[in-house]
């Protein structure tokens, strides 16, 4: 992606992170013509902690998103799996 941040990665790191079984974590992007859609699935017992006390940790990995995204003048959402 010329050296450009690939979104899907930065999620999928971030996830890796914080889960306790990163082998179940899985990635997909959906791009569309202004809007990409990153639609991350963890396993369930890791559903927890990658969307955190009263939404905050999911809420921190959409703020990384949507700045890393101004870099690339595209607009990106993170949807959680269940």
């Amino acid at each position: 992606m010329d050296g450009l941040l690939d979104m899907k990665d930065l999620i999928a790191y971030i996830a890796k992170a914080l889960v306790d079984r990163p082998e179940e974590v899985a990635v997909t992007e959906i791009e569309g013509e202004q809007t990409s859609v990153i639609e991350l699935k963890v396993a369930k017992e890791d559903l927890g902690k990658v969307i955190g006390k009263q939404g905050r940790t999911a809420r921190a990995m959409r703020t990384i998103l949507s700045a890393a995204s101004t870099k690339i003048k595209k607009r990106s959402v993170l949807e959680i799996i269940e």
